[in-house]
């Protein structure tokens, strides 16, 4: 039987049923989801997020909410939502596991999400989306449909119902990548060529016959995408969003949950689709030209912009003229990793009421900038009571990680048994040296090292800076782990539309 956690904002599990060992093993959160093993008792046993203990019946319910994590990939995005109803929807991935410093990226959480939380053997999506085509952001997807690292997935299949992009795509060109060709219109030069359906994906790919031709690392990941698979067995379908789109598939009309495109702009050029060139080089097209997406669930609003940048923002300024509402939103996963390319009256357009940023703390970007995070404040939605802030908020998941250092204080060589063979201590240790490998964000290659064990510190334990984001439609809760307890930090505030 499966329930959900209704007491606000946590809720004890226990390790005992007895109501008088107060021993809890871990907080869940409001609207955890919690699978009913025995009901006898004043204590109910429980498993909930791959742990089993047990739980007051007062604090379990029926009622289901919309679930928002954003997780931390490092210098990269990825988020993944839950919706009332049980779709899942997956919004890019961070950089594969070979780029990333700490080998994990949003494959890893969703993983985890299924087959420990939900006791499942496959990954089952409702919707795959690349909010565009620059690899921090696909690099996670890519990882999850890639077969050969199967291995790197505890559950045994990945199924995606529909794959949506945003369209702009790396070109092979006469000596190096290409975004297409463009033209000028009355409105603005254009993009004109594009990643449409999966038609045009399979074309995209061939390796002979078929002209333009998918570039590098984006066409490597297109051909995963090629072979990803629904439920039914049936090869995903692929599709261009553009605000044209509207509404997502199956989160429209009739849906608890919409998710409305707002981003990017389609025009049309020679009776075919194309979308706006800036200027500045490719980096300001791919970023500017990324998925933009407002989720709605009663009164609560939650953004969700990608790498947008001052440039597109100005133009979707422009765009919705008159319509600057249309960003308005309690939650906003911010611009760009918290990049000082942002234009602040976009943001004060958006006026979250949070704003979560996700950044890296390693990617030598140096994300997120001072002037965005105080940016995000004053541009947010204001309340105050009893003379103390209560919003706006500003998360970071670079700010949420914390890594405990150990220091070394003996080195034991093991016996085929595993026995203690030798031990070493104190001067003893700095006659051994360790080699190691770092990788930054991003990078195609580690770079070696080497040190002496000596009092050296290691990294015993990394709390990720994930940000879970929970609302029935009216109260919205932030939640992100502490790193000395293990506690939850919650906020919560009112949905405002």
């Amino acid at each position: 039987m499966i329930r959900f956690i209704k007491k606000r904002f946590t809720a004890p599990l226990f390790r005992k049923s007895d109501p008088s060992d107060d021993d809890v093993r871990i907080d869940l959160l409001w609207g955890d989801r919690v699978r009913v093993i025995d009901q006898t008792g004043t204590r109910w046993k429980v498993k909930a997020r791959g742990i089993t203990g047990f739980v007051n019946p007062n604090h379990v319910g029926t009622r289901s909410l919309l679930e928002l994590y954003i997780i931390d990939v490092g210098q990269g995005d990825g988020v993944f939502i839950r919706t009332p109803d049980d779709k899942h929807v997956l919004i890019d991935g961070g950089w594969p596991r070979k780029s990333q410093p700490t080998g994990k990226n949003a494959a890893d959480f969703v993983d985890w999400k299924f087959f420990r939380d939900y006791e499942m053997d496959a990954i089952e999506l409702d919707a795959m989306i690349c909010t565009h085509n620059d690899q921090d952001h696909y690099g996670g997807l890519w990882d999850m449909l890639d077969a050969d690292q199967n291995e790197e997935l505890d559950v045994d299949n990945v199924f995606v119902e529909d794959f949506y992009h945003a369209g702009l795509s790396w070109w092979r060109g006469t000596s190096d990548r290409t975004l297409g060709p463009s033209t000028s219109t009355s409105q603005g030069p254009m993009w004109t060529r594009l990643l449409d359906d999966r038609a045009s994906l399979e074309n995209g790919l061939k390796t002979t016959g078929s002209d333009p031709k998918f570039q590098g690392e984006w066409a490597k990941f297109l051909r995963k995408v090629k072979g990803a698979k629904t439920r039914a067995g049936d090869p995903t379908p692929v599709t261009r969003l553009t605000h044209a789109a509207g509404d997502l598939p199956g989160f429209g009309a009739g849906s608890a949950v919409k998710m409305r495109v707002l981003a990017p702009v389609e025009f049309e050029v020679g009776g075919k689709p194309a979308i706006r060139k800036f200027s500045g080089g490719t980096s300001k097209n791919t970023n500017g030209n990324s998925v933009l997406l407002r989720i709605d669930f009663d009164k609560a609003r939650i953004l969700l912009t990608g790498d947008l940048n001052t440039v597109s923002q100005q133009s979707l300024l422009k765009d919705y003229t008159g319509q600057h509402d249309e960003f308005t939103c309690d939650v906003a996963k911010a611009c760009h990793h918290g990049s000082g390319d942002v234009s602040i009256r976009f943001l004060e357009a958006m006026e979250p009421t949070c704003t979560i940023i996700s950044s890296g703390d390693s990617e030598g970007h140096d994300h997120p900038k001072p002037a965005i995070v105080a940016a995000s404040g004053l541009t947010g939605h204001r309340k105050v009571k009893n003379d103390k802030l209560v919003t706006p908020l500003v998360y970071s998941t670079e700010l949420a990680r914390s890594i405990a250092l150990g220091k070394v204080n003996k080195l034991q060589r093991l016996n085929t048994q595993n026995a203690v063979a030798d031990e070493f201590t104190g001067t003893q240790m700095k006659r051994f040296r360790t080699k190691y490998k770092v990788t930054m964000a991003g990078a195609r290659a580690p770079k070696s090292g080497q040190s002496r064990v000596g009092s050296r510190r290691i990294a015993s334990k990394t709390t990720y800076g994930l940000i879970n984001v929970r609302t029935d439609g009216k109260k919205i809760m932030c939640a992100a782990l502490n790193e000395k307890d293990f506690k939850w930090n919650v906020e919560s505030f009112d949905a405002r539309f």
